[in-house]
Order: C-alpha cells, then sequence, then structure tokens
C-alpha cells in the first residue's frame, strides 16, 4: 500500500494498523483494549483495515471467546532487503538455522558494515 493511500485512514486506523504491525498477531478482543476504543469501534477499525488488504481476520477462539486474531498482510514489495545488506555481502544469517556470531563471516559482514559509513 502505498503511502498516499495509508496517510488516507483515519487516525485510529494508522494506530490499529501500526499495532497489528508490531505484534505480529493480536486477538481482536485485545486489540480494541490496547487502542483504548469500544469494542464495536475496534471491530469497525479490524474489518476497514481488513477491507484495505492490510491485516487478514481469522476466527479463532481466546480465553474460551470466538473472537478474530489479526495479522498483518506483508507483501514482498513492503520488506527492505537493504537491511540484509553489507556493501555485496548478503547476512550469513539468511537461512542458517544455527547461527554463529563468533565465525569468520559474520565477522566479515560486520567489518563491510563498518566500511560503508
Amino acid at each position: 500500500m502505498s503511502a498516499e493511500a495509508i496517510e488516507a485512514l483515519s487516525e485510529a486506523e494508522r494506530r490499529g494498523l501500526e499495532l497489528v504491525r508490531e505484534t505480529g498477531s493480536i486477538y481482536q478482543s485485545e486489540f480494541w483494549k490496547e487502542l483504548d476504543v469500544s469494542s464495536r469501534k475496534g471491530s469497525r477499525i479490524a474489518t476497514a483495515l481488513e477491507e484495505e488488504g492490510l491485516i487478514e481476520r481469522e476466527s479463532a477462539v481466546y480465553e474460551g471467546n470466538t473472537t478474530y486474531e489479526l495479522t498483518p498482510v506483508i507483501r514482498d514489495r513492503d520488506l527492505d532487503y537493504m537491511l540484509l545488506m553489507a556493501g555485496e555481502m548478503l547476512s550469513p544469517f539468511v537461512g542458517e538455522e544455527e547461527v554463529d556470531p563468533q565465525s569468520d563471516a559474520f565477522s566479515q559482514w560486520i567489518m563491510n558494515l563498518v566500511y560503508e559509513e
């Protein structure tokens, strides 16, 4: 979604989107409490964000109550892969199951970060 489209959201919708993105997943019953709005307004915000394609709502049971789990929709174009780069080197941790911070590959990558500045 473009910056202009996000700016077109209401302040409450922008706060809601930020909350869902920061948490990665939140139940709607907690969503409206975190936003300090009524459950009705929280539901309207979640529905508006879903209709814009910014979040997904999946039916869920939380603390014995039926609610929705809200998760952000992340598109490849929203990701900044440059954060994984040091010069022309990709982070050695991409795709690795075990990370060794003492490895030569990591040291080289860190040194490339330092020399980029």
